[in-house]
This record gives C-alpha cells, structure tokens and sequence, in this order.
C-alpha cells in the first residue's frame, strides 16, 4: 500500500485493506482493548511500518515483549502457520520476516542506555505532579525555581534542589516578603516526598549528561527509522514516575522541535503505553497541558498514539484529537463496562454492514475495530480488521542478546558516566563555609573584645608603658594585718551565744553593785 501501513483487513467477513496513511499519521491515534486482546501485537506492527518507512519510533515496553522488535521472526517459531495463513487470508503478500534497528533505553540503566534529564528541564508543575503535591506545596517549589533563576543556580539533581529547599527554609522571613508565605511545613513535606522519590529510583532520573533528543530521531544507513525501546517493566513500580518521564520527553519535544506543517511522513512517532497512568488523579492543570501539546505537536511533525484498555481512560478533548483509531475487544461484564462500550461505539464513524458496538464486543485476538483517516483528514469508515502478523520476532529477546546491541549501538558510552557540574548543591554549600568562617572569625573577635572588658573591668589601668595592677588596697591590709583579725574574731564571738552570756553577766554585776 504506497504511503500507508498496512494494517490488516481482507477475509469473507472483514472489510478492504486497512492502511495508516503516513502523511495524516502525525494526527495522532489511539490503541486500545482490554488485556489479552492483541493490543501489544498491533504497537509492534505499526512500529514496524513506521520503521520501514524511515520515521523513528518511541515506545515504552511494559511487559518487556516488545524487545523482539531488535530480531526476526522465524519460521521455527510456535505461531510460524498462524502468521502465514493469516498472512494469506487478508492478502499480504509480501510478508517476510525482518529485524529492525533498535536501541534500548533504560531509566535505571540496567537493560539500556541511561536516560536523564535535569530538575530545570523537568520544571515545577511535572515535578509537582510526580511528586503529588498540594497546590501550596507546589507554589513552594515555584518560589525555589524563581529563586535558582535569579541567583543563578543550576538545578541539575535532586541533591541541588533539596539543598535549595534548605536554604530557602533557613531564609524563609526574607523570602516571605517577596513571595508570600514560606511555610516549614511545606518545605518538610516536599523534602520527604522527595525522599520517597529517592526510594524509587528517581535520582538517577535526574543529572548529565542528559537526554538530547536528536539521539532519539535517527535513522539507520538503509533509511530505517530508529526504534527507540524504553525498558518500562521495573519502572512501571513506580507509575508516577513513569507517567511524568514520558510526558516530559513529550513536553521537550514540543518546546524544542520546529514547526513543519503537515510533512509527507512524521517525524517521530511516539506511544504513551498505560496512558491512563497519565490522567488518573492529574489536576486540570496538568490535563490542560497534556491537551495543548496534543494539539499543536502536530505541527511539529510527531505523531502522538495513546495505548490504554478503554477510550474511556482519555479525556474528552484530548480523545477527540486521535484520528487514527484501532480498537481490539472491550469486554462489558459490568454496567459501567457497557456504558464504556457504548461510550466507544458513538466514537466511530458506522458502518451499515455491522453494528459498531457488537464488533467492538465480539471481535477476537488479533482482530480489531479500525477507522483511519482518509482524504482532508475525514474519518474513515469503522471496518472489522484481521490484524496483520508481525515481521519481528514475537516475544522478547534473550539478555546476552540485548547486551550485544547495547554494546554495538551508536549511544554506546555517551551516557554511561553520570557527570556532577558545580550547581546550587556545591554554590551552596560554599557559601555555607564561608559563612560559617566569617561567623567563626566575628566570634573570635568578640571573645577578645570581651576579654578586654573583663581585664578593664577587673581595674587594669594604662601606666603609659605597661599595664599593671593597682596595690593600693593590699598595702593598707598589710599594715595591720593581726590587729585587723583579732578585732573581727572578737566582734565575731561577741555576736554569738557566749557572747551573749558575757554581756549579760557584766550587766548583771553593775546592777547588783548598786
């Protein structure tokens, strides 16, 4: 099919030939059916046709299946018949297996390359977002971002912007004034979910060198688009933060690329997978962010295809911008399963051959619901759909041969060794020594100027060459020194019980004299 992806059609009770049109693939597309039902199989063959026909893909690889994209399939293999008959079945003549250039990325760096970005990149309203903080605890981390701007501190890692939180809470009277409050509570709570980000893995998310995304929209010397793996089956324990990293890359690659208009074939074609991690609990913000890069990405040539169980799982505005539509069963053993299947059967542009919403119901593995973009970007027909077999190999790869392609891949080395650049954790903790050394010499000088005080004080006096002692009371008690003690000891006794005695006999004897 010239300048479309075969997809798939063809039988006694399917429709013609289903094709994604290349020059309305940057319009964007949804996948979507409940588990089981083919979903992972249809990613992999359109990123085959995206491949094929020179355009890079993204995707994330959940399950870890998708890595069989790096090798052929084989006529060895399990499902070897099914994927021939069915080859023939809906007319694919020319199916062959192939291999197609693939790198491996890895969050973690264990089954890929390293793909960092830094804090400044990530900005405050995603941070925010993959941290799950409150509206006042994000206003925080904007007075921090302002504040590394201004006084010009680079936030590279989470150790720079925890360290800035510090400072920011140790100058939080002063801040409060241009700012507005800078609450401690704050600042604890944002330090402790930063904490449990640590905990997850996220520190080494963030650093250098970081992702440039030309590495990511390459093609190879046969003019195959690269495919861009994301080992996602760890990183899905943490879905915060793999929903935050996709739609960052997604945002980078919105700010960075230039616009192209409608182009012959996309750019990059990128496949948010469990994409309801995305919405589920996200502020309207966040929502409305994710609305205008759908909108306008399309302009910068990259094509944006959600992959999730049930359209239900997309906002409306959002949903009502994926134009290219597969969808595999929906299942509706609950009212609200039903409702949902009804909901997605409106979507759809009908067929008077079939009801849209018993296809949807009924349809099997490897089958789906598909309606394509046609001509001014009108929605095609709903069309029953023999999903098309796999070229790749089915399943994943072994790990020695995922360390062979790391090993010979282009990105080989470039991000292996992490790099630490003087940012606001060592701007900083410079300052903190200096201050501490001012504080320690400010301190001195006021011991010695105590002690000055306390010699002064004491009754030092300057004899225009030395300072000496005055003697002056200390003469005058050596003079009569034993005088002195016998008087006292005398008063002293006096003053006490015999004392008291002696007085009142001499008393008593004057009185009887007379």
């Amino acid at each position: 099919m010239d300048g479309k992806i075969f997809l798939g059609g063809g039988g006694p009770d399917y429709g013609e030939k289903q094709g994604l049109a290349l020059d309305y693939a940057n319009r964007h597309g949804l996948i979507a059916g409940a588990t089981g039902t083919g979903k992972t199989v249809t990613l992999q063959i359109l990123a085959e046709g995206f491949s094929a026909a020179g355009v890079p893909v993204f995707l994330s690889d959940v399950k870890g299946d998708l890595s069989g994209l790096a090798r052929a399939g084989s006529a060895e293999a399990k499902l070897h018949d099914a994927f021939t008959s069915r080859a023939r079945t809906i007319g694919f003549d020319d199916f062959a297996y192939a291999a197609f250039p693939v790198t491996f990325w890895d969050l973690f760096g264990a089954q890929g390359h390293p793909v960092r970005t830094t804090v400044a990149e990530m900005g405050p309203l995603l941070l925010a977002r993959l941290l799950d903080l409150t509206e006042a605890q994000e206003g925080i981390l904007n007075i921090a971002f302002r504040v590394a701007d201004e006084d010009g501190l680079p936030l590279l890692d989470l150790r720079d912007l925890q360290s800035l939180l510090v400072w920011i809470g140790e100058n939080r009277a002063d801040l409060s004034l241009r700012y507005g409050n800078v609450s401690v509570s704050s600042i604890g709570a944002i330090q402790r979910r930063l904490l449990v980000l640590e905990n997850q893995g996220g520190t080494q998310l963030f650093g250098e060198p970081a992702l440039d995304l030309a590495d990511m929209m390459r093609c190879d010397r046969d003019g195959r688009g690269r495919v861009n793996i994301l080992a996602a089956d760890k990183l899905m324990g943490a879905p915060g933060l793999y929903a935050t990293f996709l739609l960052w890359l997604l945002s980078e690659l919105f700010e960075e690329l230039p616009e192209v208009g409608d182009p012959d074939k996309p750019k990059l074609v990128f496949f948010f997978d469990e994409a309801h991690l995305l919405f589920d609990g996200a502020p309207k913000a966040l929502v409305d962010k994710v609305e205008q890069v759908a909108r306008l990405i399309r302009s910068k040539g990259v094509g944006v295809y959600f992959v999730t169980q049930s359209p239900a799982d997309i906002p409306e505005d959002i949903l009502g911008q994926l134009g290219n539509r597969i969808q595999h069963a929906l299942r509706a053993f609950t009212a609200r399963d039903q409702k949902n299947l009804r909901l997605a059967a409106e979507t759809y542009r009908p067929n008077p051959r079939f009801s849209t919403e018993d296809a949807i119901r009924d349809v099997g593995v490897g089958e789906a619901v598909t309606s394509m973009l046609m001509k001014k970007g009108a929605p095609g027909i709903v069309e029953r759909t023999l999903i098309r077999p796999p070229s790749s190999q089915l399943g994943p790869i072994s790990e020695d041969q995922r360390r062979a392609i790391l090993a010979t891949s282009d990105m080989a080395g470039k991000y292996d060794t992490p790099l630490d650049r003087r940012s606001a954790y060592e701007i900083l903790t410079e300052r903190a020594a200096k201050a501490a050394e001012a504080a320690e010499q400010a301190e001195a000088q006021e011991e010695q100027a105590e002690a000055a005080q306390r010699e002064y004080s004491a009754g030092r006096r300057y004899s225009g060459t030395r300072v000496t002692r005055s003697t002056s009371r200390r003469v005058g008690a050596e003079r009569d020194t034993f005088g002195s003690a016998m008087t006292e000891a005398v008063i002293k006794e006096l003053k006490g019980t015999t004392g008291r005695r002696i007085v009142r006999g001499i008393l008593g004897g004057l009185f009887k004299g007379r």
